[in-house]
């Protein structure tokens, strides 16, 4: 039996960190509840969100998401059923709070979906630890220790280099790398002076970070929506870099590797809808440990429809209903069911952007904490092009894969900042090897050679000259030149370029992203 009234916790404010990626997963829930004939009530004290537009829920209450006011909201309205994983973490935590609380019961509102026990244990570090060690599945190791004394044996046994943090403490106060006794002395002292219980972690830094959306129904489908590969090694916030999907450096057995774990844990959870998982990965070996699981619709889970074409909002929405994979159609192909696995023909890069500059005082070094205030997504056939087509939309003073913006600082090379990507271009342009530039910043080899075949092609480009030849033309538009970019190179102007391209009729094509690689 369909519930009659729905509830859904909307994406609240926006901050650093929760931005317009939840409005879209909440607004795609209502188009989906909307279809099935059900009436749906919407809590979001943000104005401007499409999911608060007129037409899309039925009610909207502008309240703040806490406690207090959805419990006022659900005594008045008597809805039965309530979908708390499209509204990102604030949502989730107040859902959290009101079952805690017993509201939930009290009034009688089913929770739609996940069960909110799975949601409690991927939250909760310990309780997550252990429900992985149960399915033979391992978190990254760490030890949680009282004094200097118990810090030192505790990275004995985990092995140097560790990361130690102060727990519960914001912003990673106190937390640092340390490569020895004496590092981590010194760093246990000054974090124990902020907390009492300090969290020794083995470091994983310089591992590929890697994650799969994964989705699953009441009755135990499941599938591997898109999986996606973070150019900067783990140690640096996902929200804060740069994406490609579908991944590019994984074998086939270490792709289908982390699948089946995926799958594995998604059913252990006994998630229903979607969810999202990070793996640490070795680049070396294949050793692997799961970082985290996000039973919600995430930040990944934008990028990912968006990438694939694959509507995750609406078909978790749908599959918290009760429906199954099977009977869900394809909106695009119209065809195919949402069991069909996308396949990609194309390279989908996620590039994030900062404003810095706005914030007096603030440390230019990006890591574990996020900073950035929204990301950009570019399409291309090659890595070449999207990449530097997302470079041209997160700022549109950029050419491109510039190599004259910045110098080249092995110190920034080391540690991230939100300008590496250009200390990059600059260090190619110095004719660094690859290598080098890999041992430094801990980028895949696959993602170095592939700048350098930008830079390549640049040099090319400024060692040719006016006028340009049809094949280093058309090269430099499938790696993503610009027209203005090209000009500057040779010292020509944008118009003469785009003159003597459509001259050679080289002209841009638009493709529609239809789940199935164009079959």
């Amino acid at each position: 039996k369909k519930p009659r009234k729905i509830l859904i916790l909307g994406s609240g404010g926006l901050s650093i960190g929760q931005a317009g990626e939840f409005d879209y997963s909440g607004s795609q829930a209502i188009k989906a509840l909307k279809e099935e004939k059900i009436q749906t009530i919407l809590i979001n004290p943000n104005i401007a969100t499409v999911q608060t537009s007129k037409g899309l829920a039925d009610k909207v209450y502008f309240l703040p998401l806490t406690p207090d006011y959805v419990e006022q909201v659900i005594k008045s309205e008597r809805p039965n059923g309530v979908l708390l994983t499209f509204g990102g973490q604030t949502a989730l935590n107040c859902g959290v709070d009101l079952e805690r609380a017993g509201v939930f019961k009290r009034y009688n509102v089913k929770i739609l979906g996940t069960p909110i026990e799975s949601i409690i244990e991927t939250e909760d570090r310990k309780i997550f630890a252990q429900r992985i060690n149960e399915i033979e599945e391992k978190v990254a190791p760490s030890v949680a220790v009282y004094s200097v004394k118990e810090a030192l044996s505790a990275a004995d046994k985990l092995g140097y280099p560790v990361m130690a943090r102060a727990a519960f403490s914001l912003g990673g106060l106190g937390s640092g790398f340390a490569n020895n006794k004496g590092e981590l002395t010194y760093l246990a002292q000054q974090a124990l002076a902020h907390s009492n219980q300090l969290i020794i972690d083995k470091s994983l830094k310089g591992w590929k970070e890697v994650e799969y959306e994964v989705v699953r129904d009441a009755y135990d489908n499941c599938i591997t929506v898109c999986n996606m590969e973070n150019l900067d090694p783990l140690g640096i916030h996902t929200g804060e870099s740069t994406v490609v999907a579908p991944s590019q450096t994984l074998t086939n057995k270490e792709y289908n590797m982390l699948r089946t774990t995926a799958i594995k844990v998604i059913r252990h959870f006994g998630v229903i809808g979607e969810c999202n998982i990070q793996y640490a990965l070795n680049p070396i070996s294949e050793e692997y440990y799961i970082i985290e699981v996000n039973a919600r619709l995430s930040r990944s889970s934008a990028l990912a429809s968006k990438a694939t074409g694959y509507p995750l909002a609406y078909v978790a929405a749908k599959l918290a209903l009760g429906i199954r994979l099977p009977d869900i159609k394809n909106s695009v192909t119209g065809v195919t069911t949402a069991c069909f696995e996308p396949s990609l023909d194309y390279c989908v890069v996620k590039i994030p952007r900062w404003d810095l500059t706005k914030f007096t005082r603030v440390s230019k070094n990006i890591g574990s904490s996020m900073k950035s205030v929204g990301e950009v997504m570019a399409i291309g056939r090659k890595f070449e092009e999207a990449f530097q087509k997302a470079l041209r939309m997160v700022d549109e003073t950029v050419l491109g894969f510039d190599p004259y913006s910045k110098d080249v600082n092995e110190e920034e090379l080391i540690q991230a900042t939100d300008k590496r990507t250009f200390v990059i271009a600059a260090a190619l342009k110095k004719n660094y090897s690859v290598e080098k530039l890999n041992e430094l910043t801990k980028i895949d080899l696959w993602f170095l050679n592939k700048m350098k075949n930008i830079i390549d092609l640049l040099n090319m480009l400024e060692s040719h000259g006016n006028p340009l030849t049809y094949e280093l033309l058309l090269k430099a538009k499938q790696y993503g030149f610009s027209d203005r970019q090209i000009a500057s190179a040779i010292k020509s102007t944008e118009l003469a370029v785009r003159q003597q391209r459509e001259e050679n009729q080289i002209t841009p094509f638009v493709k529609q992203i239809d789940t199935v690689a164009g079959k």
